[in-house]
């Protein structure tokens, strides 16, 4: 055998055992002994809330969004002080591999006939002075104009775009982790103006409504010991 054939021979040996080496074995888990659905609160403030079944979700978008998702919850809820009404879809999926993606509403939208008006990362403030990573979105067809504002969490990151969702994935697979995530989606219809400050007003309300040990797994550890 050749010096030169040894030598690429070693080398994928190599290649193959950092490969190897690098592949996350470690799951890490935020949901923990219990359900998206009951750690949303069907009620809180002057919101009231009920579960639908006809909200864009993962699942009209193609056959493969169905294997992302462990768990979806889909609900509307409705202010009767102001006649405000928000539409909420969270998707969960127990294992955030490179295979198993977060499905954002910039892919989701257009697979189902929207436009996509507008889209920017923002910083949300919440109770407390923090701030949630999160994307405001409009999507419109010729009937219909929903204004979206929605964040992702994968693991321990909360990442505002695609970009940011692959440096996070790799990121979590350097640390050896297979971590969970979630997608949180609220959407108002009507005008944009109106429609983001109803989303502005209803997410802080909804998170500090949810449990102190059950908010981790929406926003992440540090995001939700921040909450006031």
């Amino acid at each position: 055998m050749r010096k030169r054939d040894l030598i690429l021979g070693g080398l994928a040996l190599a290649s193959l055992g950092a490969a190897e080496a690098l592949r996350p074995r470690n799951r890490y888990i935020l949901l923990k002994n219990t359900t998206v659905d009951k750690t949303l609160p069907l009620q809180f403030g002057a919101w009231e809330g009920r579960p639908v079944e006809d909200l864009i979700g993962p699942e009209l978008a193609g056959r493969l969004a169905q294997t992302l998702y462990s768990e979806t919850v889909a609900r509307v809820y409705f202010d009767p002080n102001t006649g405000a009404s928000v539409m909420l879809l969270a998707a969960y999926g127990d294992t955030q591999s490179d295979l198993l993606q977060l499905h954002r509403p910039e892919s989701c939208y257009p697979a189902v006939g929207f436009s996509l008006e507008f889209a920017q990362s923002i910083n949300l403030p919440l109770p407390g002075g923090s701030l949630l990573p999160a994307r405001r979105v409009i999507a419109t067809t010729q009937e219909r104009r929903e204004n979206i504002l929605y964040w992702t969490r994968m693991g321990e990151r909360l990442p505002r775009t695609g970009g940011e969702q692959r440096v996070a994935r790799f990121e979590n697979s350097v640390q050896g982790y297979i971590p969970d995530g979630i997608l949180i989606r609220c959407s108002a219809m009507g005008a944009s103006e109106q429609g983001f400050a109803v989303l502005d007003r209803f997410v802080p309300e909804l998170l500090k409504a949810v449990a102190v040990d059950k908010r981790p797994a929406l926003v992440g550890t540090r995001l939700a010991r921040e909450i006031g």
